[in-house]
């Protein structure tokens, strides 16, 4: 499996927010977002070759009990199966991030789902086809059917929550699952952004989350 990188450190976004996790971020996507903070597992997919027990080996090194499988797209990944089982093995609680495009029948304790709103659509050749897998939603309504999840949502400007009310009433989702985060890897884009999102989450009901690694330690990979 093509693990772009493995570390432990606290979960930054989200209801599990502040949990210590061990992090394994697999290499490989099938959007390619105009906003994208890990490019090295997308758009210049890079990473080194693991065997599930050297990824197993690294994962008990640590005290967590908590494990996040995050990408790229870990869900397209080889043996993401056999990895999530082994993982549940050993008696850890597994947290998937997915864009929601692609349906695995995973082990998996919190699906952490974050569909792509139009703000994610780059420009030049890869538009047209990130639009059109961005936009499943099959793969998106089984993945809420079969798991305890979370709806994941990266907010750039006020008017991304009105796509987000939509997408909502289209999939019969409500607010209780429903978490806006502001978008951006600097500190100061971040809070700007959530001072006004927050004040949305105030009066809509959605849950907030911030995104608390970038707030500790700035925009670096293994953090």
């Amino acid at each position: 499996m093509k693990i772009a990188e493995l570390f432990y450190s606290l979960q930054g976004e989200g209801a599990l927010l502040g949990v210590p996790s061990v992090f394994i971020r697999t290499s490989g996507c099938n959007l390619r977002c105009a906003w994208c903070d890990t490019p090295y597992t997308s758009w210049q997919p890079e990473g080194a070759e693991l065997s599930l027990d050297q990824i197993l080996d690294e994962v008990r090194a640590h005290p967590a009990r908590h494990v996040v499988i995050t990408g790229g797209e870990p869900m397209i990944a080889p043996d993401i199966i056999p990895l999530t089982e082994r993982l549940r093995a050993l008696g850890l609680h597994l947290t998937i991030e997915t864009a929601g495009t692609v349906f695995q029948p995973v082990a998996c304790d919190l699906m952490s789902i974050s569909p792509k709103l139009s703000n994610s659509t780059p420009q030049g050749p890869w538009a047209a086809q990130h639009d059109r897998v961005r936009a499943q939603l099959q793969p998106l309504l089984e993945l809420m059917a079969r798991y305890p999840y979370q709806l994941k949502f990266v907010i750039e400007k006020p008017a991304d929550v009105d796509e987000v009310r939509g997408l909502l009433a289209s999939i019969g989702a409500g607010h209780n699952h429903t978490i806006l985060m502001p978008e951006g890897t600097d500190r100061e884009v971040l809070r700007e952004r959530g001072a006004w999102l927050a004040e949305i989450c105030k009066q809509e009901g959605f849950r907030f989350s911030p995104r608390l690694h970038v707030d500790l330690w700035g925009h670096h990979r293994g953090v």
